[in-house]
C-alpha cells in the first residue's frame, strides 16, 4: 500500500489573504479532494495524510471534517497554539475526532529560532502523549539545533521532520544541514519526510541534484524512518504529481522491495497509526 503522507487542501475564501499569495499563480486557487483523487488513482496511492496549512484551529476542524467524508484520507495533522494556557484543553477537544493523528507548529514562519526549545510547551506535549499524537516539525535548517534540544527533552513523543528540513538545494549547499540532520537522526523517535524537495530545488530541479540530499536522509535515518509524501499542491510550483512519483522511484531505486514498501507506505501507516 502506497501512502502520500503529506498533502493539503484549502479554500482561499477561508484564508483572508494568508499564504499562498496571488504571485504563486499555480497554487492560488481552491484545492479539494476531487482535485487530488484522480492523481491518487493514477499513481496507485491508497491513502493520504492531510496536513494543516494555516496556524488556525478553524482550518484544522475544516480538514478533520473532510477526512471524515473522504475514505482515502487516513489521518490529519492539525494545529494548536502549543504555548497557549489552555492548549491541553484545545488538544483534548480536537482529539475527540479519531482522524487527528498529530499536530504541527509552523516553526518556519516564526522569527524565534528557539521557539520549540521551551519548557512552556510541556503541558501541551503531555496532552499530545496522552492522546497518542505525534508532532510534525515544519522547520528550516536554522531551526534544527532547537528541534534537537526539544526532541532530547521529549524522547517519548514521535516526531517527523517535514520536507527534510528544507535544505538549500537550489544553492547546492549541504552544511550545516547535513550535520544537524544527522544529529537528530540519532534519536530513535525522530523520522524524516521525503517530501517538498523539488520545491526547494526550484524550477531547474533534477534527480541528480536531489540525490545527495535524499541519499543522506536515507543513510542517517535508514529506510524504516523515512516517510514519502508529495506536499501537493505546493508541489505544483516546481513539478507535477507524476514527475515527483517518478523522481522518487529513481532516487529510491537502490532499495530492496521491503525497504521500498516501508518508505512508500508502511512507515506512514506505523508512524501515524493509520487504520
Amino acid at each position: 500500500m502506497r501512502v502520500d503522507a503529506h498533502q493539503h487542501f484549502w479554500r482561499l475564501a477561508d484564508r483572508h489573504g494568508a499564504w499562498p499569495p496571488p504571485a504563486l499563480a499555480a497554487i492560488h486557487r481552491d484545492f479539494a479532494p476531487d482535485d487530488l483523487a484522480p492523481l491518487l488513482v493514477r499513481h496507485g496511492i491508497a491513502r493520504t495524510v492531510l496536513v494543516q496549512s494555516m496556524p488556525d484551529e478553524r482550518d484544522t476542524r475544516y480538514i478533520l471534517n473532510l477526512a471524515q467524508r473522504h475514505a482515502f484520507i487516513g489521518g490529519v495533522v492539525g494545529w494548536v497554539d502549543l504555548k497557549a494556557r489552555d492548549a491541553p484543553t484545545r488538544i483534548a477537544s480536537l482529539a475527540l475526532c479519531p482522524m487527528l493523528k498529530g499536530l504541527r507548529p509552523m516553526l518556519q514562519d516564526l522569527d524565534d529560532e528557539r521557539w520549540i526549545d521551551d519548557e512552556a510547551l510541556a503541558p501541551a506535549i503531555e496532552a499530545m502523549r496522552h492522546f497518542g499524537l505525534s508532532l510534525d516539525g515544519l522547520v528550516l535548517p536554522r531551526h534544527l539545533p532547537a528541534l534537537l534540544a526539544f526532541a532530547e527533552r521529549h524522547p517519548d513523543l514521535p516526531l517527523v521532520i517535514d520536507h527534510g528540513a528544507k535544505p538549500p538545494i537550489a544553492r547546492g549547499e549541504l552544511e550545516p544541514w547535513r550535520g544537524d540532520i544527522a544529529r537528530l537522526a540519532r534519536l530513535p523517535q525522530v523520522h524524516c519526510k521525503l517530501s517538498g524537495l523539488v520545491t526547494e530545488a526550484g524550477g531547474a530541479w533534477s534527480v541528480e541534484g536531489l540525490r545527495p540530499y535524499v541519499d543522506h536522509i536515507l543513510e542517517v535515518f535508514g529506510p524504516r524512518r523515512v516517510i514519502w509524501g508529495s506536499d501537493w499542491p505546493v508541489l505544483d510550483l516546481a513539478a507535477d504529481y507524476g514527475q515527483w512519483v517518478a523522481a522518487s522511484e529513481a532516487l529510491l531505486a537502490g532499495l530492496d522491495g521491503v525497504a521500498l514498501d516501508d518508505v512508500f507506505g508502511l512507515n506512514a501507516l506505523r508512524f501515524y497509526r493509520l487504520d
